[in-house]
């Protein structure tokens, strides 16, 4: 492993004026031809120093050429025209440089290795690519792989009819979520009418028990006032005597 200065942001390695180590063959294949990295020396940090503020005003700009290039590619469609079998086969594979010379007829500038295809593209239909403008800017553009410019509109018809039906099952889908949600609330609400009517009944029933209580009194002293009479007629009755 050997020791380097970055120029400029490499992904998954550092950023701008970072000190990391590589694999020697690395550095000298890409970093140092490329003039993306300085060999880690004791001149070299020294110098790096002294146009630190040069080199960041200098990526600055390029950045914000980068951006606004973007953001003209936004929403890009580049459609490549190749034979293929019926089975949607191509005869070969779409390339990096045919993307680029796609993209440069459609009037973008872009060049070979700002193109990153992550797998070979060897089937008709639709993919999605990046391209790589700034080493902090990236955007992605879309690419139409078609036996003719009709094929390629055909295409491109069904895959907006697919993601408006896919979006249009998603807000359904959010309807039909959204009462559910909303159900537990109105449980939890009813709850405490539930417990109200639940604390009146044992008061309702000890009124029911009081009043039938109060009723049985009545009634004992309801028989037991005939009792009383009883021994006042008995004692008439011997006077008479």
């Amino acid at each position: 492993m050997i020791e380097v200065i970055l120029l400029e942001r490499i992904e998954r390695l550092g950023t701008m004026g970072q000190t990391v180590k590589v694999r020697p063959g690395f550095a000298r294949n890409y970093l140092l031809p490329n003039k993306k990295a300085l060999r880690a020396t004791k001149a070299n940090l020294e110098l790096f120093e002294k146009q630190r503020a040069e080199l960041e005003a200098q990526n600055a700009a390029e950045r914000a050429k980068a951006e606004a290039l973007a953001t003209k590619m936004e929403g890009l469609t580049l459609v490549v025209i190749r034979q293929a079998s019926e089975m949607g086969q191509l005869f070969g594979s779409v390339t990096a440089r045919d993307v680029v010379e796609v993209a440069i007829e459609a009037g973008h500038q872009m060049v070979r290795n700002q193109v990153q295809i992550d797998n070979p593209i060897k089937t008709l239909g639709l993919f999605t690519i990046k391209i790589k403008l700034h080493p902090e800017v990236t955007t992605t553009v879309t690419v139409n792989v078609a036996r003719s410019p009709e094929e390629a509109t055909a295409q491109a018809d069904k895959a907006k009819a697919a993601t408006a039906k896919a979006s249009k099952k998603a807000e359904e889908a959010a309807v039909l979520e959204a009462p559910a949600a909303e159900e537990p609330a109105k449980e939890e609400a009813a709850a405490p009418e539930a417990a109200e009517v639940t604390e009146d009944k044992p008061k309702k029933a000890r009124k029911t028990k009081k009043a039938d209580a109060e009723k049985a009194e009545d009634k004992a002293e309801d028989k037991e006032a005939p009792k009383a009479k009883k021994p006042a007629k008995k004692a008439k009755k011997t006077d008479a005597e």
